[in-house]
């Protein structure tokens, strides 16, 4: 946006008397204080005279916006269309790869263990109480994990182990389902042993879809990455992290010793 006011030679106040604005929001626009909306990047470039750059503008703004959802916006009707929503994208999928540095990811949850979580992601945010059809939306997309010709890859901190959610029985449920999990022919379970000395620290939790995508969960939303050379960084540190993970019987061995 700031080329195309340079471009046209115009100072942002010029720019801002140009478009009825106050010179404010040219600084704020520029800075990524204020992102624009679709009408403010259609007036920017007509006033600069770039008519013929708006669609890819705009287009780009869509991209960006599309990177970021807040959770409220996403769960607004409950947590089953927010799990129904990811459908498209896993079955679509051939190579998934999954770091998790908090909880045993979704596809490879037990229905107790999926319950425990959602139930306290509804009641901490205040959502429309749809658990037991998010739970069996979320069960239900397990199916990949036996269909078709997906491949799968676990990466899980040995904390993850050990830090329960759901009380002593759903861990243990949980435990013996990674256990079994992991003698799949397609699925790969490596666990990240917890010591002094690691060359790789743990990370966010995040999902590779094939490498074309990585999404992202953090506390305040849901972030989409498909920029190749930051899909790349994540592709990176999945296989730093994988050279770390202990895998079949020395991976068992850590899942039964956190057995409660």
């Amino acid at each position: 946006m700031a080329e195309l006011r340079r471009d046209a030679g115009l100072t942002g106040r010029a720019l801002a008397a140009r478009c009825g604005w106050h010179a404010s929001k040219i600084s704020r626009i520029e800075h990524a204080v204020t992102p624009p909306s679709e009408d403010d990047i259609q007036l920017w470039a007509a006033n600069c005279g770039a008519d013929d750059q708006i669609p890819d503008l705009v287009a780009s703004l869509r991209t960006v916006e599309g990177m970021w959802i807040e959770w409220r916006r996403m769960e607004r009707t409950g947590l089953r269309r927010a799990q129904e929503a990811r459908l498209p994208l896993y079955e679509r999928t051939r190579n998934f790869r999954s770091y998790s540095s908090w909880l045993v990811p979704g596809m490879i949850q037990t229905p107790g263990y999926t319950e425990a979580a959602l139930r306290a992601v509804q009641r901490r945010r205040g959502l429309v109480d749809d658990v037991e059809q998010a739970v069996a939306a979320r069960i239900a997309r397990q199916r990949m994990l036996y269909e078709g010709d997906h491949r799968f890859a676990f990466l899980i901190e040995e904390s993850v182990l050990r830090s329960g959610i759901g009380g002593a029985a759903v861990m243990a449920a949980q435990l013996h389902h990674l256990i079994t999990i992991a003698t799949l022919p397609n699925v790969s379970v490596g666990v990240v042993p917890m010591r002094p000395d690691r060359s790789r620290w743990p990370v966010e939790g995040f999902w590779l879809f094939d490498a074309a995508q990585v999404n992202v969960e953090l506390v305040s939303g849901y972030l989409t990455i498909t920029q190749p050379r930051e899909v790349e960084m994540y592709v990176q540190a999945f296989g730093e992290l994988a050279a770390l993970a202990l895998y079949g019987a020395a991976a068992r061995v850590l899942m039964e010793a956190a057995l409660p």
